[in-house]
């Protein structure tokens, strides 16, 4: 509603898949070659999204890839079959080390980077990968390949002028969401916060193309489309200092996203907690980064590195979380 329906689907919608498909114990855990932490996390979160992993393991991408040199689709899906397959404890990631600066070019090996940017640059290399063989699509058709369908939402951003009352609306994909938690302590209070109007006025007022002046408005952000599988950023680093806001924020295993939508009243749009991404230190030029995740077979696992340990959902549930994984 609002939006150009797309011209092309790249992927069918009906073949994803939320549910697992094979049902197992957590896979293998990953070894850390200075400085790798980061990537571990990310990818353990990564290689637990159903949806994905789900398509992944079925090899269709790799069977229908033409691509020549880096693609970041193949290079996934063989590290999620090798993690899920293995008879090993651990393994190295060695796929994805090999491509570490075609993933990020601002990348160093052997220096601690951030979780969230790898996650960022990861999706982003497997969303260009579905897109390597389709030019000039719309944006609407660019957000049908199976990535941006499974981690993929939208924005509207809908600002009001206060003298005419004239609704300007526009949207932006997105595929992950950053909350700011300087003024929250719960998930649900950063989530508030990010949809409560902004006053616009003074040197940040609107253009309004009715009243043809400088204008007094609200704008108001919202999601317009929910993503099938929500990835949040709790923004605990100082963009200038790369000090690091410590406190706890809370965060509920089932999230319903329904009042932060666009249409805030309708059916509830519940989601379920799969990973969490945790960051202990005090900033983010150190520090450590280990996960949670939650295995096909419905248990908790703590990964560190290479250790994989059985934890409960409580544990998960209290951690300094970084990114948080739902899935509808």
């Amino acid at each position: 509603e609002g939006m150009a329906p797309p011209k092309r689907i790249l992927f069918p919608p009906e073949k994803i898949c939320m549910v697992w498909q094979q049902r197992q114990s957590a896979g293998a855990g990953l070894f850390n070659v200075g400085n790798t932490c980061f990537l571990n996390a990310v990818l353990q979160c990564l290689t637990y999204t159903p949806p994905l992993a789900n398509y992944l393991l079925s090899r269709e991408h790799s069977r229908a890839c033409h691509q020549r040199g880096f693609c970041m689709m193949c290079i996934m899906e063989a590290h999620v079959n090798k993690v899920l397959h293995s008879s090993v404890s651990a393994i190295l990631p060695l796929a994805v080390l090999k491509v570490f600066r075609c993933i990020g070019e601002h990348f160093q090996p052997g220096r601690e980077e951030d979780a969230h940017d790898f996650l960022c640059c990861t999706v982003n290399a497997m969303q260009r990968a579905c897109l390597s063989t389709s030019s000039d699509l719309d944006i609407s058709s660019q957000s049908t390949t199976v990535v941006h369908q499974i981690f993929g939402g939208f924005l509207r951003s809908r600002v009001t002028c206060f003298s005419c009352k004239a609704i300007s609306d526009s949207y932006e994909a997105f595929l992950d969401v950053p909350l700011d938690i300087k003024a929250a302590s719960s998930l649900t209070a950063a989530l508030e916060d990010f949809v409560a109007p902004e006053h616009l006025d003074g040197e940040n007022c609107f253009k309004c193309n009715k009243c043809k002046k400088n204008v007094a408005a609200s704008k108001r952000f919202t999601v317009h489309c929910a993503p099938k599988v929500l990835t949040v950023c709790l923004k605990r680093f100082d963009c200038f200092t790369g000090g690091k806001i410590s406190k706890v924020v809370e965060y509920p295993e089932y999230l319903d996203l329904r009042p932060y939508m666009s249409q805030a009243d309708g059916e509830p749009l519940h989601y379920s907690l799969y990973a969490v991404l945790v960051h202990s230190g005090v900033s983010c030029h150190g520090g450590h980064y280990f996960c949670y995740t939650k295995a096909s077979n419905g248990l908790w696992y703590q990964m560190d590195d290479e250790s994989v340990e059985l934890r409960c959902i409580d544990t998960a549930l209290r951690q300094q979380a970084y990114l948080l994984f739902y899935a509808r």
